[in-house]
């Protein structure tokens, strides 16, 4: 399969939709950039290791070196995207029904981010492809043994993150007990600003291959193809996702760094380390695996982990509840209305 861009635009020629579902991956990882993005530097904003500033513009350039750099390792989250659904059947149909999938998922995420929440793009984007692939093909459009990736990575990043948060933190504690706490500030501060540097670079990497698999996946259905082969992207295709979630950090970063970082718990220098370090071990962890995992999930429970080693009653639970719950209706909201949307435009 040719993924020149002049090969596509002639594919385009012949099938509309798929310009459509190409600018709708775009827009959907300038959504991403606005509300999963900023939870990599979340933390070390909270903290007061980078200004909101820095924060930001650490986050647009390791992004965009994460989504690139990613690619040329390990492409294992993209073969999950490609086959945990299937989308085989009439052409136009087929990219009919996965352009209603990313509308859907788009909707989701601006609402989302409008109310201030740190929302799943990644589970918004599997919703709302698996109710494409439903409405295409049944039940038998879902790949049911690669789609259990999505359940393992959802209860691996909130377990494993919030118990490496709460064992980090102590670990760091029982470190630093006899050093001077004013002596070691410097030392947090560097090593959460590098975090902050391998969050970005594994949310481009994580983020990056799930929105480009969708492109690529629409130019295959474009050329007949029914999976394609996960072995490279182009590198025309690689810098428009990387710029797109640039972007959307820039615009929409201040209001999820606000509700992640510094209303739902407030952390000292050394707690932000630890969250950090548990977010990017989960972050990576995942990434190798092929899980596909959001960094708000990741970031969130870490977070919750290490105020809950002081207290629970260090974390607002009110907050935490709320996003919990936005992540529940994740999966029924984009699904059904990738479904319902599906099914409306391939009367067309």
């Amino acid at each position: 399969m040719d993924l020149s861009l002049m090969a596509i635009l002639s594919q385009v020629a012949a099938y509309p939709a798929l310009a459509i579902i190409i600018v709708l991956v775009i827009i959907v990882t300038l959504v991403s950039g606005a509300t999963d993005a900023p939870n990599a530097i979340a933390t070390a904003v909270s903290t007061r290791c980078l200004t909101v500033t820095q924060a930001l513009w650490l986050a647009a350039v390791f992004n965009f070196i994460g989504l690139v750099g990613m690619t040329y390792i390990s492409t294992a989250v993209a073969h999950t995207m490609f086959s945990m659904v299937d989308f085989s059947g009439d052409t136009h149909q087929a990219l009919m029904a996965l352009m209603a999938a990313m509308i859907g998922a788009i909707l989701w995420g601006v609402f989302c981010w409008w109310r201030g929440i740190p929302a799943s793009k990644s589970h918004s984007l599997i919703a709302g492809i698996t109710g494409g692939a439903i409405a295409m093909n049944g039940l038998s459009g879902v790949i049911v043994g690669e789609w259990m990736k999505v359940i393992y990575g959802m209860v691996f990043s909130l377990v494993a993150g919030f118990l490496l948060g709460w064992a980090m933190v102590k670990l760091v504690e029982v470190a630093f007990s006899r050093i001077n706490r004013r002596s070691s500030r410097g030392v947090f501060v560097v090593v959460q600003d590098i975090c902050a540097i391998a969050l970005s670079f594994l949310h481009g990497a994580q983020d990056g291959q799930k929105f480009m698999s969708i492109a690529v996946l629409g130019i295959a259905l474009a050329f007949g193809i029914e999976e394609p082969n996960s072995a490279g992207f182009p590198l025309w295709l690689m810098i428009t996702c990387s710029v797109a979630i640039s972007v959307g950090t820039f615009l929409g970063g201040k209001r999820i760094i606000k509700s992640v970082a510094m209303d739902m718990v407030k952390l000292e220098k050394y707690q932000g380390v630890a969250a950090s370090i548990s977010t990017v071990v989960t972050l990576f962890v995942s990434s190798m695996t092929g899980m596909p995992v959001s960094t708000s999930h990741c970031s969130t429970s870490a977070i919750m982990g290490v105020g809950a080693s002081k207290s629970v009653r260090k974390v607002n639970w009110d907050i935490a509840k709320g996003m919990v719950s936005a992540w529940v209706l994740t999966f029924p909201a984009c699904g059904l209305i990738g479904f319902l949307l599906a099914k409306v435009f391939m009367l067309f």
